[in-house]
């Protein structure tokens, strides 16, 4: 089973459904609004929203027979914390091998 940061990357990684997460960045909207930009059926962009919604990037609700979608940030708040904790550990990593590297290279460097 995918975890929800899983869920949350497959969504991100396509830039039509990055594209309808911008437009969505500005308000609730109509599913129809949210499709009429794109050069792709309203079934096509239904299948993309799908996606954002089993990320629990978007929510929708209806209003009569509207559908109305809106932007979640919760999950990229995730992502984005998942994203600096490992780009700490890399960065400290990489700080200490480059440490030994260069100490390697400075007793080298002794006749």
């Amino acid at each position: 089973m995918q975890t929800s940061l899983d869920q949350t990357l497959i969504a991100l990684a396509d830039p039509t459904r990055r594209a309808i997460l911008a437009r969505l960045a500005a308000g609730e909207t109509r599913v129809t609004d949210v499709a009429s930009p794109f050069a792709m059926s309203l079934n096509a962009v239904s299948k993309h929203v799908s996606v954002l919604e089993r990320a629990r990037l978007v929510t929708r609700r209806r209003r009569g027979r509207e559908h109305l979608l809106s932007l979640n940030p919760a999950p990229l708040d995730e992502a984005g914390q998942w994203i600096a904790e490992h780009r700490a550990l890399w960065t400290h990593r990489l700080a200490l091998l480059e440490t030994l590297l260069d100490a390697r290279d400075t007793e080298g460097a002794k006749p």
